[in-house]
């Protein structure tokens, strides 16, 4: 076990680290206020999280060039992201084991150095090693797993409760920012070059920066402040549970145990379905997004065939500003929504979700079908799709917490990620390039049939957007049955 480097520790014999901890005694650790290097630390690793994200969209954002340049079909270039979400959401949990048992700081230094490293090395791939491209793309997907699933139990040990959730808020904005910052950092740098590659030579570079931050400014060893110590943790004090008369020590029970409990727990179910209809339409739209774009303009006459040597990336410039303009917006609007409206309602939170999400899908067959007729119609509809969207993303996290007993939470959140992502943005892309090719094969190979064929690929979003929203209604019947349950 690590001891902190920031507080005093417990003695060896009271110290029990994770879900067991609610059993053992618990002495007292005062608390002051966080100090500035507490707040640096978690700028750090806020930075980090920007730098995974940029490098996790930096393909998209160059899809076109890196489709021309390997000669790829539809079907093959979605298989890009689908093997680096396979990859990320495969290693998970394994880091987060690892996370649990050994130095978070030197996995978090070798994670950055890693996926920096096969970022830069990808930049050098000739067009006929196509096969290491993808595997490059496979590597940087363990490298972000190891990051993503650590950085923020740093963090949530570095705060009390108030706090923590303000700087994991902070920590969490950075996903949209970064996500979006990737898709203008690739066409920006894709411009200006001319040249495709350059794209992936400058996080490398930025993740290099965060590395040298994360040795200086991060102590070697990190304190793990206990489940119990969270929960029991009263104006920075922790008191002794057993002594307190009425509080009753949970037994332990075991994995298989908790996982049935969560299949029963029916808002549990409902939402986590929700959540993988979010992740399945945000994962093909932020993949083809810019692609169809592109495509739509073609057919309109506004910008010329992609034949020349670096195709225009504009496209992927403003679609990167609406993902980070409409991703901070819907969070915060989301989270301040369900604030509001949880005053009235009981079910507001999964009603919220409901409504979005068929309005969402709603906006985004709106664009599609005007993608023909005005591509600045559809990049407004696209803009809102993507806005309602992000409105679920702190809501939905929300409902889990108050839906699950605490001492199954981790456990929840970690079925939740891999049924996400297993269903949702690890096949999406793959699914939608798999559709487009084959309309394309059934008819000529004309610039139009193009469009169409990405076109009649996208609307099963919008099917899957609407089935999301089912999802989150079915939710809001369980709700307060379930919450009053965990309660208890």
């Amino acid at each position: 076990h690590e001891s902190t480097g920031l507080q005093p520790q417990p003695p060896p014999e009271e110290q029990n680290y994770g879900a067991t901890a609610a059993r053992g005694p618990f002495v007292p650790v005062s608390r002051d206020a966080p100090a500035k290097r507490e707040y640096l630390i978690a700028a750090v690793l806020s930075y980090a999280n920007l730098v995974n994200f940029m490098d996790w969209f930096i393909v998209p954002g160059i899809l076109l060039d890196i489709q021309k340049y390997f000669k790829l079909s539809d079907g093959d270039t979605g298989l890009l992201q689908t093997v680096f979400i396979l990859c990320y959401m495969l290693t998970a949990p394994i880091f987060g084991y690892l996370g649990d048992q050994y130095n978070r700081k030197i996995i978090l230094g070798a994670g950055i150095f890693f996926w920096s490293g096969v970022t830069l090395g990808s930049s050098f791939i000739n067009e006929s090693y196509y096969w290491i491209f993808f595997l490059s793309r496979g590597l940087v997907g363990i490298g972000t797993a190891s990051y993503s699933t650590i950085a923020p139990t740093i963090i949530a040990d570095l705060f009390e409760e108030g706090k923590r959730t303000t700087m994991l808020s902070v920590f969490y904005i950075f996903i949209p920012v970064g996500s979006g910052l990737g898709y203008v950092l690739a066409a920006g740098m894709a411009d200006v070059t001319g040249d495709w590659h350059w794209a992936f030579r400058v996080t490398p570079c930025m993740g290099g920066l965060a590395l040298v931050l994360l040795i200086v400014l991060i102590p070697h060893r990190t304190q793990r402040r206990t489940a119990a110590h969270r929960a029991l943790s009263i104006s920075g004090t922790i008191r002794v549970a057993a002594e307190k008369p009425g509080i009753h020590r949970t037994a332990k029970s075991t994995w298989w145990q908790d996982v049935i409990s969560l299949a029963k727990n029916w808002s549990f179910v409902w939402s986590s379905l929700g959540l993988t209809a979010m992740a399945f339409v945000t994962g093909a739209l932020g993949m083809w997004g810019p692609v169809f774009l592109y495509r739509a303009q073609v057919v309109q006459g506004l910008v010329p065939p992609c034949l020349q040597e670096s195709c225009d990336s504009s496209n992927s410039l403003i679609f990167g500003g609406i993902t980070i303009g409409t991703g901070i917006l819907g969070i915060i609007a989301g989270a301040e929504a369900a604030r509001r409206l949880r005053k009235i309602n009981n079910k507001a939170d999964p009603l919220i979700c409901a409504t979005s999400m068929f309005v969402s899908a709603l906006c985004l067959y709106i664009a599609l079908m005007m993608a023909q007729t005005s591509i600045l119609s559809t990049f407004i509809f696209i803009a809102f799709g993507e806005l309602f969207l992000s409105v679920n993303w702190a809501v939905v996290i929300s409902i889990l917490l108050y839906v699950v007993t605490p001492r199954r939470q981790s456990t929840a959140i970690a079925l939740q990620i891999l049924v996400s992502h297993l269903l949702g943005d690890a096949g999406s892309p793959y699914l939608i390039g798999t559709i487009s090719h084959a309309i394309q094969d059934k008819n000529a190979h004309t610039f139009q049939w193009s469009f169409w064929s990405m076109q009649y690929s996208f609307i099963l979003c919008s099917f899957v957007g609407v089935c999301g929203g089912a999802f989150f209604l079915l939710t809001s019947f369980y709700i307060d049955e379930d919450r009053k349950e965990a309660q208890q």
